[in-house]
């Protein structure tokens, strides 16, 4: 995706529709960089709170009515979780193409801006279906998966506790979209812990016996 003629196609609809305000930009903004930091995926979890704070929004019901209306006028694709422990999910239409659906904007003179059309049936189904693998449904599908991978089950009551504990997002921020690619990536990383333990594990007993550890004969006299 080329964000760049993305955000050049989107801020000339901006100039052009007159029903927005400074909140409906800002939002979209902040759920642009959301969109940038998951590396555009099709749908995106957000998170309410830290959307408002990167929008600059104070009021709730500002934040609804904006969102509301960003998926109305066709800026957005909005699916609500309607539950306190769940993120919403979000699509963004790319902007910036020469083949799509027309943004009606009977408010403005300057004529239409041109996005790819969406199937908002369609991509709720999708929406729905990813909502339902952004997380584990408890903590036996976790420890489930770890044995199909023949991980230690330890290490899976480990990746969920921790993910858990943080609300199911990466480094705090963004919502995680498939759990299953994190606890891969878990894995992943703790074979490399592991193996940068042995390492340093072995040079250290390397430099206990001999200070002048080398794998083949050298003639000092040499020059170099």
């Amino acid at each position: 995706m080329n964000y760049i003629k993305h955000l050049n196609g989107v801020f000339q609809q901006f100039s052009k529709d007159s029903r927005l305000n400074p909140s409906h930009v800002s939002l979209y903004m902040a759920l642009f960089q959301c969109w940038n930091q998951n590396r555009f995926p099709e749908s995106f979890q957000v998170d309410r709170e830290e959307t408002m704070t990167h929008a600059k929004i104070g009021s709730r019901t500002t934040y609804h009515r904006c969102l509301n209306n960003l998926n109305d006028w066709g800026y957005i694709s909005y699916l609500p979780s309607h539950s306190r422990f769940k993120g919403s999910r979000i699509m963004m239409p790319i902007f910036g193409t020469t083949a799509g659906q027309l943004l009606d904007n009977p408010e403005t003179s300057a004529g239409p801006a041109v996005v790819p059309y969406i199937n908002i049936n369609k991509h709720n189904k999708t929406l729905n279906k990813l909502s339902r693998e952004s997380k584990p449904k408890n903590e036996h599908d976790v420890i489930e998966f770890f044995k199909m991978n023949k991980w230690p089950l330890s290490e899976g009551v480990k990746f969920y506790n921790h993910y858990q504990g943080v609300g199911w997002k990466v480094g705090g921020k963004c919502m995680i979209e498939d759990w299953m690619a994190t606890a891969r990536n878990w894995m992943l990383r703790a074979r490399e812990l592991k193996k940068e333990s042995a390492l340093v594990g072995r040079s250290n007993k390397k430099l206990t016996a001999d200070y002048l550890d080398i794998e083949t004969n050298k003639n000092y006299g040499e020059p170099l």
